[in-house]
């Protein structure tokens, strides 16, 4: 089964896969996917992680399966046969997802996500992004990110690229961030930081980001300085509950005040339809995650 949804951009709306592992249900972004297909053998691969399965080739890329039920402390299916795989492709990488079932495709807004009770789902260990509720169902949305740099931890942001820049001058210019993921919310904060720059705010969503550029917006208004005084650039994940980072950017973009801020697009969704969609918005700047080296560099270019 091919996935081929397109959403027109900035419309704050998603396609999520609802799959199950031992009946309990869970999500992900469609436009993470590439494939669904059934269980199939593969290649075991020696001194891997546990939750690494192994590697098969069904066309012309390698693919690397991780066992999602394993990884997440579900009992093993009894019959393989009836298993799927869910094959993705986000931070420049090809991962396919050992899962129970595939369950089918619902399109929601973002806004019918809600954050995650930080007590209920792990608090910063938490691999819930958000909970959809769907026909009296309630699907927790997971953040493959997370787990794949659990798994392999050299595919997640590295701060050496941060030292690999050189030396670097303090810099107070406000910069605000946003991602849902508390991981990586954490990571970029610690990479910024230490890449110069002192003045960073982060949320977990685009409402957040927007309510509070929104109040910067009418701060700069009624003192009568340049919004630049308040906020020097945005930089922001695509996939966010309440309000995702195209609708943000089209929010942006459209305001005669906040039009002036340069927003950066930093996802593990950046490919070249992203690259379209956009740029459609006034995106000033997309680029993929890990890549926390050049996101630096980036805004090191639209704010110095």
């Amino acid at each position: 089964m091919q996935t081929d949804i397109l959403l027109e951009s900035g419309t704050n709306e998603l396609e999520i896969m609802e799959f199950t592992i031992a009946g309990v249900s869970f999500g992900i972004n469609v436009a993470k996917i590439t494939e669904i297909m059934q269980y199939r053998s593969m290649r075991t691969m020696p001194n891997s992680h546990p939750c690494i399965e192994g590697v098969f080739q069904p066309r012309d890329t390698i693919i690397t399966v991780f066992n999602l039920i394993k990884y997440m402390g579900f009992p093993e299916s009894e019959n393989l046969n009836r298993d799927m795989f869910i094959i993705t492709g986000f931070n420049n990488l090809h991962v396919a997802f050992h899962v129970h079932m595939v369950e089918g495709i619902h399109r929601i807004k973002w806004s019918d996500i809600e954050r995650p009770d930080s007590i209920t789902y792990g608090g910063d260990d938490s691999i819930s992004t958000g909970i959809a509720k769907i026909n009296k169902k309630l699907i927790t949305i997971i953040d493959f990110e997370k787990i794949v740099s659990d798994i392999s931890p050299q595919t997640g942001i590295q701060l050496s690229e941060i030292d690999a820049l050189g030396p670097r001058e303090r810099n107070s210019k406000p910069v605000v961030t946003a991602d849902d993921s508390v991981l990586l919310r954490k990571m970029i904060y610690k990479a910024l930081n230490t890449a110069g720059y002192t003045n960073i705010k982060s949320f977990s969503d685009g409402q957040q980001i927007w309510d509070y550029l929104a109040s910067m917006r009418d701060e700069a208004i009624n003192n009568n300085v340049p919004i630049e005084t308040k906020v020097a650039a945005v930089i922001s994940d695509i996939e966010m509950p309440m309000m995702d980072g195209h609708h943000l950017t089209k929010l942006i973009k459209e305001d005669k005040i906040l039009k002036k801020l340069p927003v950066i697009l930093f996802s593990s969704l950046i490919d070249d339809a992203m690259q379209v969609k956009g740029r459609e918005l006034g995106a000033n700047a997309q680029l993929s995650k890990p890549e926390i080296g050049n996101l630096v560099t980036i805004l090191d270019k639209h704010i110095l």
